[in-house]
């Protein structure tokens, strides 16, 4: 097995989000939301979730955030959807990023199915990275 390169050793899923939603803010992803669903969910404890504008777009993002963590030796366990480009999803264990084409998010609504959860500040997230 591979060993994580060494800033990457100790993150867990908040670390992941984080660096998720940088990625997808970089790469010009719409509306970013970050969802922290310990204790809702028993499969993962963070969701990036976010748009793009076309099913290009959306595969674009999600292979930007794939290849980065990847570079950090941190691979998915599973991907969905990549090749439709209407709703991908990257599992990286702790944290899922679920990229949708606006229209497939409106649809599915993930933010509404999982109200419960916090709803972690992104704007802030990102300019504490600054």
């Amino acid at each position: 097995m591979r060993e994580l390169k060494k800033g990457y050793q100790e993150k867990g899923g908040e670390e992941l989000a984080v660096t998720a939603a940088r990625i997808a803010s970089d790469a010009k992803a719409e509306d970013i939301v970050v969802l922290d669903v310990r204790g809702l969910s028993s499969f993962t404890d963070y969701f990036v979730i976010m748009s793009g504008r076309s099913t290009r777009h959306v595969q674009g993002l999600a292979e930007a955030i794939e290849r980065e963590l990847r570079s950090k030796r941190v691979s998915t366990k599973h991907s969905e959807g990549l090749r439709e480009g209407q709703w991908v999803l990257l599992d990286f264990g702790d944290m899922v990023a679920h990229i949708f084409y606006k229209e497939s998010r409106q649809f599915y609504d993930l933010e509404g199915l999982w109200h419960d959860a916090v709803r972690i500040d992104v704007d802030q997230l990102l300019e504490n990275l600054q």
